[in-house]
């Protein structure tokens, strides 16, 4: 079932900088209180990690960087952190990690990261053993992030996610097309990894859900199938009956991309995610870009009136 059937009662009342979100989900059995769960950053995973939490029993509250949430914090059960670190480090530790590292229930923390803590490999594999060696500032920071959550990992169990490129509904290459900005960049033997929306939110319900000790694990969440953008972008053309835009040489494209984008195009590496998956006794829902696509078509046509 995909995230948009999942179902739950939700509330949310404003804060100061953000919103938090509460759920009314009845709890797990008559006998025990529900695991409660508390997420930093309800983005576009945050908050889908929310819903099908609830609708698997969690009682979930959501808070941003300026939210005061000392007592969230003391209640929780499980943590999950979707904030990226900034010049002066985690915005999550920085305000909150004396609170979190005292926390009596705390048992489980959550922090996604990026497969970019890889950094450049040729195009060789890496899995979830391989030494991270990340190239730009933004995944050094990433990796500095991903130890300072592991210092928690002394009393508890601590999972870090390393994401790659997320998609989903609203958030893929048939947005762009529709809006006539997708580019069908050209570099051949330039494939790597994404993960539908849906498998990023069963990677962290699995993990939450194991009974574990204390300790750090990482976790690749990325498709079977690496990819070249271009390929992708034709596939998502194809199905949607247009044609895909002309075929641009990354050389000539390459000068008028962003610095963030020319960081991204200057690394090359396939993830592997069969320890993760193993661990995690699951299998991906959109094993490849193919039907990931195919699912957010039939997801907006179900949305779509008649």
């Amino acid at each position: 079932m995909g995230i948009a059937g999942a179902t739950a009662l939700f509330w949310r009342h404003g804060t100061e900088g953000g919103e938090t979100w509460h759920t009314g989900a009845a709890r797990v059995n008559n006998s025990e209180e529900p695991p409660r769960l508390l997420i930093f950053g309800l983005g576009y995973i945050g908050s889908a990690v929310a819903r099908a939490s609830a609708a698997a029993g969690f009682r979930v509250s959501g808070a941003g960087r300026t939210t005061d949430a000392a007592s969230a914090i003391g209640a929780a059960t499980h943590l999950l952190s979707t904030a990226p670190p900034g010049e002066h480090g985690d915005p999550v530790l920085a305000r909150h990690g004396a609170a979190i590292a005292a926390a009596p229930r705390l048992r489980w923390v959550g922090y996604l990261s990026t497969t970019g803590v890889y950094g450049d490999r040729d195009g060789a594999w890496v899995d979830e053993a391989t030494t991270p060696a990340p190239a730009s500032e933004r995944s050094r920071r990433r990796l500095a992030a991903e130890a300072d959550w592991g210092r928690l990992a002394d009393r508890r169990a601590v999972d870090l996610f390393r994401l790659a490129g997320i998609y989903g509904p609203g958030r893929s290459a048939f947005d762009d097309l529709r809006a006539g900005t997708a580019r069908r960049v050209v570099r051949p033997g330039h494939a790597f990894g994404r993960i539908h929306r849906d498998d990023v939110v069963g990677a962290i319900l699995a993990a939450m859900q194991q009974r574990r000790g204390a300790g750090t694990r990482v976790l690749n969440v990325t498709d079977d199938e690496p990819a070249e953008s271009a390929a992708v972008v034709e596939e998502a053309a194809r199905l949607l009956g247009v044609t895909p835009p002309a075929p641009v040489p990354f050389a000539l494209a390459v000068a008028s991309m962003s610095p963030m984008a020319r960081s991204f195009w200057a690394e090359s590496r396939k993830v592997s995610s069969c320890r993760t998956r193993q661990a995690l006794g699951l299998q991906w829902l959109y094993p490849s870009y193919r039907e990931g696509l195919r699912a957010i078509l039939a997801e907006e046509g179900k949305q779509r009136p008649p």
